[in-house]
């Protein structure tokens, strides 16, 4: 397929998005280096809307920013159920997981799952977390870099670099409250780019708005009848629903990048706000992403036609590039860029959050505060530049067969990880060992369901491999009970009562199980 010429015009858009995303990293650099809870948290003195719009921006990547439309394009909007389960868990989180997370004060997610099981779990998770994360940096900067050169002349190596290295540079120095802000940017970027595709796409259509409700209707692309039957080729849509309230349990529960903005609030008030506007933001931007594929298939059945072969994985770059206006297409680029960057910059902060907190703070202590940012900022550089350095390799080999199969089997224990958080905070009979036995057997039962008959539907493999790991966790805890601990205040069964929780100081102290 011939690829388009990118242009002057959209290089300087480009540069110029690039070039504040580095200042707004630069402006925060001596705030985040007066201490660690503030290059982690802020010290909690972000308001509640900056937050939520932090926690949508790092949900949502590039590869979903294209994947949506794409889908929509191809299919329906069935997948759009996956946003009505983010609402849907959003007063389960604010009555029995944000409390937990906020009264103990965790910096990392991790230190909840030590304080209720030991440090072997908290290590375990964290380590876990890391590693997927480091894979998610290399995948998030691969795939878009992938979709946007494979229509234009612009070098691969290039796009990488200016999406990772640039990425890891605003990290690096405005800490956590810079991420959140360039996050707040990144999240406006990102509605306001998808509402100007579809503006300025239905402007091209003959026809206009009602060609594109006419052709939707008519080729049943928004919602049908075969959306609500099991069994057909048709996304079933209760299936979706109950997948993603179990994906999204393991984003907002068991995933540092998320839960860690539950401190960045001063209160419970402000961060049940933040989350909420996070959901309000998901049902916002679901009709602008599956609307821009819906749009799409109309121009494409109209006004124009995809060149043949043509790999749908890239139409959202390709309709900016061959159909937009100079600079603008450029923005609408930057917009994919800044869908990249929002989760590069969460995952690499939240790495390093979960390296100093989880291993060096927990087992080797804390210096100084200087020296201990100073440490955070390596573990950026570090794990960023791992991350980026993979994404070369996938460029260069111009495949990711072997990375499919480590996100396969590195992905399959997030939501086994969020069994283990809600089995410790819905039960009070499980153990260490307990639950160490139910993620084992939730990865093994996911990985093998997923293998079954060429593959099962992912949001069947979510729910198994939860139910799996909670139940699993809980009935080995009562055959095999373990070491009696303070569990004051980590169960739902006294989170009305008054009384503090178990220090993690005190936690340290008395819980030596491996």
């Amino acid at each position: 397929m011939e690829q388009v010429g990118f242009g002057t015009w959209n290089w300087i858009a480009v540069v110029i998005y690039l070039l504040v995303m580095l200042l707004v990293g630069a402006y925060f650099t001596k705030r985040a280096s007066q201490s660690t809870d503030s290059f982690f948290t802020a010290s909690g003195r972000l308001p509640s809307w900056a937050v939520g719009f932090s926690i949508y921006a790092t949900t949502l990547s590039a590869i979903t920013f294209m994947s949506t439309p794409e889908k929509a394009f191809l299919t329906d909007w069935s997948y759009i159920a996956g946003n009505i389960a983010i609402v849907a868990i959003i007063p389960l989180l604010i009555y029995f997981y944000v409390p937990f997370f906020k009264k103990l004060k965790v910096t990392s997610a991790y230190e909840y799952l030590e304080a209720r099981f030991g440090p072997s779990i908290r290590v375990i998770g964290s380590l876990l977390f890391v590693l997927f994360h480091i894979g998610r940096v290399a995948i998030v900067i691969y795939l878009p870099t992938l979709a946007i050169t494979s229509v234009s002349d612009m070098n691969p190596y290039v796009v990488a670099s200016l999406v990772g290295i640039l990425c890891i540079l605003y990290t690096f120095l405005g800490g956590f409250e810079g991420v959140v802000w360039s996050d707040f940017i990144q999240g406006v970027i990102l509605l306001g780019g998808a509402a100007a595709i579809i503006i300025l796409g239905v402007v091209h259509i003959q026809g206009g708005m009602g060609t594109v409700v006419s052709d939707a209707l008519e080729h049943n692309k928004i919602i049908s009848a075969d959306n609500w039957k099991f069994n057909t080729a048709a996304a079933a849509i209760p299936i979706i629903f109950l997948g993603n309230i179990f994906n999204n349990l393991h984003q907002y529960t068991a995933s540092q990048d998320v839960v860690q903005r539950y401190q960045a609030s001063d209160s419970i008030s402000e961060t049940k706000k933040s989350l909420w506007t996070n959901g309000l933001l998901a049902l916002i931007s679901a009709p602008l992403f599956y609307g821009m594929g819906t749009m799409m298939y109309s121009f494409y059945s109209h006004e124009s036609a995809l060149p043949k072969d043509f790999n749908t994985s890239s139409v959202v770059p390709y309709f900016i590039l061959t159909e937009m206006p100079p600079f603008v297409a450029g923005l609408l680029i930057a917009a994919i860029f800044a869908a990249a960057q929002s989760t590069i910059s969460s995952s690499l902060n939240s790495i390093s959050a979960c390296i100093s907190v989880d291993i060096k703070h927990r087992f080797f202590g804390k210096k100084n505060e200087k020296s201990e940012v100073g440490f955070a900022r390596w573990m950026i550089i570090l794990s960023g530049l791992f991350g980026f350095g993979m994404s070369i390799y996938l460029i260069a080999a111009d495949s990711n067969d072997l990375w499919d199969l480590f996100l396969l089997i590195t992905g399959l224990v997030g939501v086994p990880l969020a069994g283990v958080f809600a089995v410790g905070i819905f039960t009070r009979r499980t153990n260490t060992f307990g639950v160490l036995m139910g993620l084992i057997f939730g990865i093994i039962f996911a990985y093998i369901f997923n293998g079954m008959g060429g593959g099962n539907s992912p949001f069947y493999v979510s729910i198994i491999s939860f139910i799996v790991a909670f139940v699993f966790s809980y009935i080995i805890s009562i055959i095999v009970p373990g070491k009696q601990k303070d569990i004051t205040g980590l169960t739902i069964y006294d989170i009305k009562e008054k009384s503090n929780y178990v220090s993690i100081v005190r936690m340290k102290e008395d819980d030596q199980e491996v």
